[in-house]
């Protein structure tokens, strides 16, 4: 008993030294992570490869899962960004990357879930690195007009960044962004970057009214990934995606979106139920997204652009309906940190999740 009450008084010493210390402790603690985060970079430690991450899987519509349009493409020690919607600066740090090392942005088309974080992913990648220049930022005709929109607004945010850190910290030269508009030829297809290992190709897809609107193949040391962007189910689509390793592709439940529809002409809102009914006509039922996967003869089928939100356990399957008979390989209702690695010389598909 003697032995019991001495423990207890030292247990509850200990637990009165912890709080009274807390802040201190707090601290310390605090340090080694600041330390260990800023240290971190992703790049540096991935295999030889392709690897494909989401930094953000989701739509317009509010998702505690799924942050607006971002996917993350690594091709050896190189850093691109297809699309930038909301939630892009802060998943990328979270998934262990530093902004200040993206090497270039690509835009399939300019609806503003897509570009809504472009202001502060560009602002991210010029200040965190002192880049010299601006991030190349790679998209149909139009993306001129849409950056000197971004440019203009953040000319002031520019000039009390420099005034305040110097020009040496975050030199003028490296702000904002650079475009390089692209037109698909006859073939509806254009390569918009290449060299020795990489082949980054555009193709038109069906968004419309939304014209222009792309998606993208990247290759690298034989492995390969197609990204949709935002469309029908597409013939473009199935052509470029013959034999990739990866489809990230689009997708939107018709079913559960007429859920919305339904509500809200319930509740007299006529304008959302009109919306609601007609987003279904220029997106892609995961049950289309199956079929293509399957006649493309892909490796791996991640959806991402997820519509509606699934807010209650249980709805992902009802979100597939028939996609998994379909598809018969790996498939997955994408989320954000959600990450696939394709080593170079090897047919491996690895599934991780980095947040």
């Amino acid at each position: 008993m003697k032995r019991a009450v001495v423990a207890f008084a030292v247990l509850l010493a200990a637990l009165v030294a912890a709080y009274l210390f807390r802040s201190p402790l707090s601290m310390m603690v605090a340090k080694k992570v600041a330390a260990q985060r800023l240290a971190t970079d992703a790049l540096n430690d991935l295999p030889d490869g392709l690897h494909v991450g989401l930094c953000g899987a989701g739509s317009p519509f509010p998702d505690e899962k799924r942050t607006g349009p971002c996917t993350l493409v690594v091709a050896g020690k190189r850093l691109f960004v297809v699309d930038a919607g909301s939630g892009s600066v802060r998943n990328i740090g979270k998934m262990g990357f530093q902004h200040g090392r993206i090497n270039a942005i690509f835009l399939t088309h300019f609806h503003s879930d897509h570009i809504d974080g472009l202001g502060e992913l560009m602002l991210q990648r010029w200040a965190s690195a002192a880049n010299t220049s601006p991030v190349p930022i790679y998209g149909p005709p139009g993306v001129e007009t849409v950056m000197a929109g971004f440019m203009q607004a953040y000319e002031q945010d520019k000039g009390y960044r420099v005034a305040h850190h110097g020009e040496a910290t975050v030199p003028a030269s490296g702000f904002g962004g650079k475009p390089l508009p692209f037109t698909p030829g006859a073939d509806g297809r254009a390569v918009v970057l290449k060299d020795a290992d990489l082949e980054v190709a555009a193709f038109t897809v069906d968004h419309g009214p939304v014209h222009p609107s792309v998606g993208y193949r990247f290759t690298y040391k034989g492995r390969s990934v197609v990204i949709s962007g935002d469309t029908k189910k597409s013939a473009a689509v199935q052509r470029e995606a013959a034999g990739v390793d990866l489809l990230v592709h689009e997708a939107l439940s018709s079913p559960m979106t007429d859920l919305l529809r339904d509500g809200a002409a319930k509740a007299g809102r006529t304008n959302l139920a009109k919306i609601f009914e007609d987003i279904k006509n220029y997106h892609t039922s995961p049950e289309e997204a199956a079929e293509t996967a399957r006649d493309a003869k892909v490796g791996y089928l991640l959806l991402n652009h997820i519509a509606p939100p699934m807010p209650i356990p249980g709805l992902e399957k009802a979100f597939l309906g028939k996609a998994p008979g379909i598809y018969g390989g790996p498939l997955r209702v994408g989320t954000d940190g959600d990450f696939i690695s394709l080593p170079a010389g090897s047919k491996a598909i690895n599934f991780t999740h980095r947040f």
